[in-house]
């Protein structure tokens, strides 16, 4: 277990009620707080928890979005961005420091080991800003606009990254570029948009995804050149907000022979499944596939700071061909991100997380299996790593149940689970195509008594939600 930071800031005691009058006549609500019907304060984190004025502890499942791998307060990670501060806190993006050279050469590094490949690593801030960097790349090599990717994908949402991000809601009041994506069913076998069998099925939805090219009528290929008019597919290795669904494990080596055949790019989006949430460094590590371009986020300096990046292969990121001013950003490669982006990859490198990760995920999937032969509401649960699935439904086991989701989900927030006599609450995720499975992404230092903790307190959740349904 990884020292914790002793908490010393003192912290507002201003009562719940005054902040939400606040907050209701001054936030914006076009973010994401508002999803839920009763959003939640909290004043402090630690660990695998956060905690609310009422000092009572939710134990965390989400962390931020898979971007707190390394547990909340992290001593090694937190005195990496303070002994930034006193050093060199900001710099211009035009000038160089020695963190943003390492940090890259680390990357650009443990590229050549997995992959046998060598390029180059490009920051910039936020998920989306790397994917629109990537969107240059494509653009900038192939000389195409268009571009595939999968439907539940989620790349972000900004205007280019909502263009290849499936939901139309996000694009429906603001519209979208011209060349938008064209989007392609993910191999989701739990719900398989085809009704095949994955035992029996040899991959029936990547055999249509190839016939988009036996004929130019099908808008993708000039037959006669063989030229196709899409530069790249974006892929999730495993999709995140489509609820962690994991693909076959020969699918993503067959897509690529696809891709080759047609000089289409492969880009891998790693923001919310890099930096070992799988068990490997990135997700796509574990299907055999070599990506073109790989946009990575989040963990990297685990959400200490909004630093992101791409890396991408030489011949596409070289200097000839990707030269100065072709992109950038003000707070791009700043010295805090990449200070705790260096230390993050030093700890990885000291850990054993190639082996931790699979084991914690396999115990904690184990746990929910368990639960499953309970209550058949839980129609499926898979795992990678600590990547984890649980998808809920009607008694069925299978007829998705976006009510019972969010009843359990709204249950572990209210604060009001118990063990040994003591107040819990717990944080969840939901996503899925029909916003009914839990996306479990714990903390790497999670232990078993907190792991057990947590299916406890999943367990009351349903019970509860289940009384109510």
């Amino acid at each position: 277990m990884i020292p914790r930071q002793k908490i010393t800031k003192k912290f507002s005691k201003s009562p719940k009620n005054e902040l939400m009058q606040l907050e209701a006549k001054y936030c914006s609500w076009g973010d994401t707080v508002h999803y839920s019907r009763y959003p939640k304060i909290f004043n402090r984190a630690e660990g695998s928890f956060l905690y609310d004025h009422e000092n009572v502890a939710y134990l965390d499942l989400q962390m931020w979005y898979s971007a707190v791998n390394f547990g909340y307060c992290n001593a090694r990670l937190n005195a990496a961005l303070k002994r930034q501060i006193d050093v060199l806190p900001q710099l211009a993006c035009q000038y160089l420091h020695e963190e943003k050279i390492r940090l890259a050469t680390k990357i650009a590094q443990r590229m050549e080991i997995a992959f046998e490949e060598k390029g180059r690593v490009h920051f910039n801030v936020g998920g989306s800003a790397a994917i629109e960097d990537s969107l240059k790349l494509v653009r900038n090599y192939t000389g195409k606009n268009l571009v595939f990717s999968f439907m539940g994908g989620y790349h972000g949402r900004t205007l280019a990254a909502s263009a290849i991000t499936s939901s139309y809601r996000y694009r429906e009041k603001f519209g979208h570029f011209s060349d938008r994506s064209c989007f392609i069913p993910y191999p989701y076998c739990f719900r398989c948009p085809y009704e095949q069998k994955k035992e029996s099925c040899g991959l029936y939805c990547l055999k249509q995804f190839e016939r988009l090219f036996e004929s130019e009528y099908y808008g993708v290929l000039n037959t006669k050149s063989n030229k196709c008019e899409f530069g790249a597919f974006y892929v999730e290795a495993v999709q995140g907000t489509g609820g962690y669904v994991i693909p076959p494990k020969d699918y993503f080596s067959r897509l690529k022979e696809i891709l080759n055949r047609y000089k289409i790019l492969l880009v891998d989006d790693e923001v919310q499944m890099g930096m070992y949430r799988t068990g490997k460094l990135w997700a796509i590590e574990h299907f055999n596939v070599i990506p073109d371009i790989v946009v990575f986020g989040k963990a990297l300096t685990n959400g200490l700071n909004p630093l992101s990046g791409v890396w991408a292969k030489e011949e596409l990121i070289s200097p000839a061909i990707f030269g100065p001013g072709s992109t950038h950003s003000t707070f791009s490669s700043n010295p805090l991100g990449t200070a705790v982006g260096l230390e993050t990859m030093k700890l990885i490198e000291e850990s054993n997380f190639v082996l931790d990760v699979p084991a914690k995920g396999k115990y904690m999937a184990a746990r929910l299996k368990n639960l499953q032969k309970k209550y058949p509401q839980i129609g499926d649960v898979d795992n990678l790593g600590l990547a984890i699935r649980a998808e809920i439904c009607e008694a069925d086991g299978y007829t998705p149940s976006a009510a019972l989701t969010n009843t359990i989900e709204e249950i572990g927030l209210s604060g009001k689970l118990s063990s040994n006599g003591k107040k819990y609450g717990l944080v969840l995720d939901v996503g899925g195509y029909y916003k009914n499975v839990f996306t479990m992404a714990p903390s790497f230092y999670i232990s078993e008594k907190e792991m057990d903790l947590s299916i406890d307190l999943f367990e009351q959740a349903m019970i509860k939600a289940l009384k109510k349904y």
